[in-house]
């Protein structure tokens, strides 16, 4: 089984992220995120391409199902 990281990302300025954030979210298989606009801003400010998809309220059962079979 995978390990399941969640990861405070910064809401407004780029700069408040922690090193070890930046750490995780490069060493990673895949981020779900609510929103993957935001975040691949984030992601292209620090040079890290780690793929990403959405998780958030409107995503249904077939994501989670997915999600779970990824962690496995």
């Amino acid at each position: 089984m995978s390990t399941l990281y969640v990861v405070a990302t910064p809401i407004g300025n780029l700069e408040d992220i922690t090193t070890r954030a930046l750490r995780v979210l490069k060493e990673v298989d895949m981020i779900l995120c609510e929103d993957t606009r935001h975040t691949k801003r984030l992601l292209a400010n620090y040079s890290i391409t780690t793929p990403t998809s959405s998780y958030h309220q409107h995503s249904g059962c077939a994501k989670v199902k997915k999600i779970i079979d990824l962690l496995h």
